[in-house]
């Protein structure tokens, strides 16, 4: 027997669903791959019997209702796309929200309130020229100190002290070699300590001599900008 890729996937996806049919009669509630995988099974065998895709899109809404899944999987399943094969050729079935939902609350739902979160509302805001010197790329994170980057961005850097890029959490900027570009710095919140990074400032940055001695070393070691 010589069997495509294609139909070795649909043989593991049909025993899939026989797991889970076997399951569903012994009483048990599916979980979010037995749902899928039953259901999908059964729109196979369905377009093997000569249903058409139409058939397939209607069927594929009465398999399973929210009473024989595990709380929330009908919330997660909004849409099942497959591939099935049809007297006239191979087409995409997709079936929208397959497992009715009964509005009940869903674990680990959110619910917000209606209106916007201010980010870093009441902090202190600058915007300076940041240029590149260096002979490379440098790409700087949203939460790293801006006063210790890469030595070779030259910058007001006693103005960046304390500071951070103002950008969402988790992103960058990157600087091209001989780029130019303005930047908008915020102050940075929590207990505001530093340690690590370039090694200039450990400890409460709001200490005097703390800053001081940050200061005197990035100028000994001759970071552009102080």
């Amino acid at each position: 027997m010589h069997l495509t890729p294609r139909e070795i996937e649909k043989l593991m996806l049909h025993y899939a669903g026989i797991v889970a049919s076997e399951r569903l009669q012994r009483g048990l509630k599916l979980n979010h791959p037995e749902a899928i995988a039953y259901i999908s099974s059964k729109l196979l065998e369905l377009a093997r019997d000569g249903k058409t895709v139409a058939d397939l899109m209607s069927e594929g809404r009465k398999m399973l209702t929210a009473e024989q899944v595990l709380d929330g999987v009908a919330e997660m399943i909004h849409e099942i796309q497959l591939e099935a094969t049809f007297p006239d050729g191979t087409k995409l079935v997709t079936v929208h929200d397959p497992i009715p939902t009964t509005g009940k609350i869903i674990p680990g739902e959110v619910l917000v309130e209606d209106g916007f979160i201010e980010l870093n509302a009441g902090k202190n805001t600058i915007t300076l020229d940041v240029t590149n010197t260096a002979d490379r790329p440098v790409q700087v994170g949203s939460h790293f100190h801006f006063f210790e980057v890469n030595k070779k961005l030259d910058f007001n850097r006693t103005a960046a002290y304390g500071m951070r890029l103002d950008i969402p959490a988790g992103t960058a900027v990157r600087f091209e070699p001989g780029e130019t570009k303005k930047v908008n710095l915020v102050e940075i919140g929590g207990t505001r300590e530093g340690y690590g990074l370039n090694g200039l400032v450990e400890g409460l940055m709001d200490d005097e001599k703390i800053k001081s001695a940050a200061l005197n070393k990035a100028s000994a070691e001759k970071f552009a900008g102080v």
